[in-house]
This record gives C-alpha cells, sequence and structure tokens, in this order.
C-alpha cells in the first residue's frame, strides 16, 4: 500500500507568468473543507482497489489544492490520478465535513481541458470527437449506429465474429463497446408527447428519456411512463429535450454542457408541470446540478441562471417522485429473488436508497435479499469504462462477485450504465441473472406479467 503523495515539481517561470493555474477558477473554500481525516478511503473505489493515497479522494484534493496553489505541476501522473476518479461521490456520503467533492473534480477537469486546448497541447481524439461527443448525446443517431448490431444479434453473425476472432481487429474501444451492447430488444412505438393519468388525476409530469437510455433502454421509458399512468399522473414528453450533458460535463467539456441545459430548461419550463421525471440516476443527478453548472459557467447570464435553477428544483427520481406522492400498490404477482444495487449518482449524488426499495417492497412475490457493498460502484461511470477500462473491469469483476453471492435469479438498479456494464459482466461469467430497473418490475406487476427471468 502507498500512501505517498505525488512529489512536488515547480510550475515552469513562463508558463506561470502567462496563465493562471488551472484550479483558480473554484471556491478555493471548498479545497478547505476536506480536513484529511481520511474516513472517505473506506468508500473510494480506487482507493479500495489500488491502496493509494493519490487515488484517494483526500490524497485528490492535495493534488489539486496544490496545482492551484502553484505548488505542483499538473503533470501526466498528476493528471492520471484524477482521471482515475470514477465521479461516483462515494466520498461525499462518507465525509463528516460535508466536502462537496464533485464540485472540485467536475470544474477542475473542465478548466484542465480548456488549458490543454489554449495551449494546444491536446484535443479530443478520434473516439471522444466521433462516439462520446458525436453520436452518445444524439438518441436517433445513436439509433441508426445500432441497427447493424441489432441485425448481427439477431442473426448470429455477432456471436460468429467472436468465435472467428474477427472482433479483435476492432480498436479497443469499440469491442468493448461490442462488448457492453445488451441484447437489442424491439423498439415499441415512439412515446407520444401526452399520456392520460389512469384513474383520477393526482399530478402532471415531464418524462426526461435522454439519449443512450432511449436508445437502449427504450422499454424502461415506456414502463415508466405506465408506472406514472397507473398512479394518477398525466405524462408530458417534451419533443424539443436533449441528452443532458453529463457526458461533456463529466469529462470537461463546459461549453457544450451549457448549451444542451439551456435547451433542456426551455424544454421543461412548462409552469403546469408538477416534476421533470428522471429514471436514469445519471441523469437526474446532472439535471439537479443545473443550478450549479448555471453558476459555473454561465456567471454573466442571469437570465439562464435562473432558468436552469427553475428545471433544477423540479427534477425528480421516478421512485422518489412516486413516494412522495403516495405509489398505488400494485397486484400482479413477481415471484423472484433479486437483490438491489445502488447506482452512486442515485445514493450519493442524490442522496436516494429507500425509495426504490420501499416501493419494490409492495410487489407481490418478490423477496429482496441484501447485497454486500451495495452502494460500492460497478465500474460503469459514465464512459469510465470506455475510457479507465482495466480499473473498470476490475470494479466489475468485485461487483459481480458480490451479486453472484447473493444467489439472486435478478438484480435491479436504477442506472443504465450499471445496468450495461452489470449484465455485460455477468454475461461473461456465464450467469443467467436477469438485470432490470425498479420500474420494469413495476410495470409488469401493475399489467399482471411475469418477468423474462420466469
Amino acid at each position: 500500500m502507498s500512501d505517498t503523495v505525488t512529489t512536488v515539481t515547480t510550475t515552469p517561470p513562463q508558463v506561470a507568468a502567462s496563465l493562471p493555474p488551472v484550479g483558480s477558477g473554484i471556491d478555493y473554500e471548498k479545497f478547505l473543507d476536506c480536513v484529511h481525516c481520511g474516513l472517505c478511503t473506506a468508500a473510494c473505489p480506487t482507493y479500495l482497489e489500488t491502496g493509494d493515497e493519490n487515488n484517494s479522494p483526500r490524497g485528490r484534493i492535495y493534488l489539486m489544492r496544490a496545482v492551484t496553489d502553484g505548488r505542483l505541476e499538473l503533470t501526466d501522473t498528476v493528471k492520471g490520478h484524477l482521471d482515475l476518479c470514477l465521479d461516483c461521490r462515494s466520498c461525499e456520503s462518507a465525509c463528516p465535513s460535508g466536502v462537496q467533492y464533485g464540485r472540485l473534480i467536475e470544474p477542475f477537469r473542465i478548466e484542465t481541458q480548456q488549458r490543454e486546448l489554449a495551449e494546444k497541447k491536446s484535443r479530443p481524439g478520434w473516439f471522444q470527437s466521433w462516439v462520446l461527443y458525436g453520436m452518445f448525446p444524439y438518441p436517433n443517431r445513436l439509433k441508426w449506429a445500432l441497427l447493424p448490431a441489432r441485425f448481427a444479434q439477431l442473426t448470429g453473425i455477432d456471436q460468429l465474429a467472436e468465435r472467428l476472432g474477427l472482433l479483435r481487429l476492432l480498436p479497443e474501444k469499440l469491442r468493448r463497446m461490442h462488448r457492453l451492447l445488451p441484447t437489442l430488444k424491439s423498439r415499441e412505438p415512439r412515446l407520444p408527447e401526452f399520456l392520460p393519468a389512469i384513474g383520477p388525476k393526482r399530478a402532471r409530469v415531464a418524462l426526461f428519456t435522454g439519449c443512450v437510455a432511449d436508445a437502449m433502454f427504450h422499454h424502461v421509458n415506456w414502463a415508466t411512463a405506465r408506472v406514472l399512468q397507473q398512479n394518477g399522473c398525466e405524462v408530458v414528453i417534451p419533443r424539443s429535450q436533449a441528452c443532458c450533458g453529463a457526458i461533456h460535463y463529466h469529462s470537461g467539456a463546459g461549453q457544450p454542457a451549457l448549451d444542451l441545459a439551456r435547451t433542456n430548461a426551455a424544454a421543461f419550463q412548462s409552469s403546469d408541470i408538477d416534476a421533470v421525471i428522471i429514471n436514469v440516476a445519471g441523469c437526474g443527478s446532472m439535471l439537479k446540478d443545473y443550478g450549479h453548472v448555471g453558476e459555473e459557467l454561465a456567471k454573466q447570464d442571469h437570465l439562464l441562471r435562473t432558468s436552469l435553477d427553475g428545471v433544477a428544483h423540479k427534477v425528480k427520481d421516478v421512485s422518489e417522485f412516486l413516494i412522495q406522492l403516495g405509489p398505488i400498490a400494485p397486484r400482479g404477482d413477481i415471484p423472484l429473488t433479486a437483490t438491489y444495487h445502488d447506482a452512486c449518482h442515485l445514493c450519493h449524488a442524490q442522496k436516494i436508497r429507500e425509495q426504490p426499495r420501499e416501493l419494490l417492497s409492495l410487489v407481490p412475490g418478490l423477496k429482496l435479499v441484501p447485497l454486500p457493498e451495495s452502494e460500492i460502484c460497478c465500474g460503469a461511470a459514465g464512459s469510465y469504462n470506455l475510457t479507465e477500462p482495466e480499473m473498470a473491469d476490475r470494479l466489475a469483476t468485485r461487483k459481480i462477485n458480490h451479486i453472484l453471492s447473493t444467489e439472486a435469479t435478478a438484480l435491479i438498479s436504477g442506472n443504465a450504465g450499471c445496468s450495461l456494464q452489470i449484465q455485460a459482466t455477468l454475461k461473461q461469467a456465464g450467469s443467467p441473472i436477469w438485470v432490470a430497473h425498479p420500474m420494469e418490475i413495476l410495470d409488469l406487476s401493475y399489467r399482471g406479467l411475469k418477468p423474462p427471468a420466469l
């Protein structure tokens, strides 16, 4: 185990004289909130795996603060420790001092990318430009890109290509994307712009459909809409909505993230909407952070900041909203033994833990068994499993070993990225465990249907 903080090196005088240190735009008091007690280390996935203090939250805060102070040069080694952070926010749950770690690592990454672009040290590569930024945030583009994969799955060509070793000819990131692909279901019709409440109207809500989630988990959006209807909600699906911006924001691309936030603020600004409903933990966390994003990236635009803050206050995870509304209990029997994985941006960023479990406890026949280390990241973390494959695989293996120890026949989680990561690793391990969203379970129970795991 290494507890040594990366060696401090001096920033070249000519650089220091021309540009302020990276991190200068961050409220310095946020660094000082950390008292370096170390209680966060036991909750940090990368520290648990490496035992390296530089890969712990307090170690990374020390590094960022040292760079901001001009005491440490932002070398590739320092960046490597910061890039290895999943931004899972588990340290925030563990911290007794209330350190807002996400308010440090995210703007620090944005300033790092801005500095590198300004100094022309680097620019986005083909994968970042064409896939992360050019395809993932656009569900229609992603749907078209998935057509060959859908055809390959239907015909078995993908399995043949894997047996023949042809997939090894692809670039590593594309191979990983192929491995993460779930079995692509036949798409239901496009969600209409309006769905009426079933029974007495209790609320009017807008449904955020997402980008990757809409392309790969369209059935979960339908299930969410039907569950909301069953609970007396009118459901509005604005056509003008866009990607939440998390893909850009968490990788340091601030301006595109702000542009997407502006689009969503306009799409969800209607005063007659009681809540903006999210069924993906990562998207929900980002949308709830719009107020902070506005303060950070739109300092001079008061109207935009006000608009972003207004939308942020209406955002609710679907489980959070239903518990507040008072759920109508479903009646259909779902005789499954399942375990629940806490998505990081649901339990740590949004502090939502008991609500999904409370909803699932209403389902007749469903038995929930506890999952060891339920709140430790599975390694998905948005695009992390594509950009940091070695650590992502280590965390996925750790998670799958715990899932298998429960002897459950289903794994339930409220985040698309977690579902992709976990189902792919279970498949690789030869396990038939069904990976489902809480809304899929409730929807089946409301409709009196049985899950595919039976």
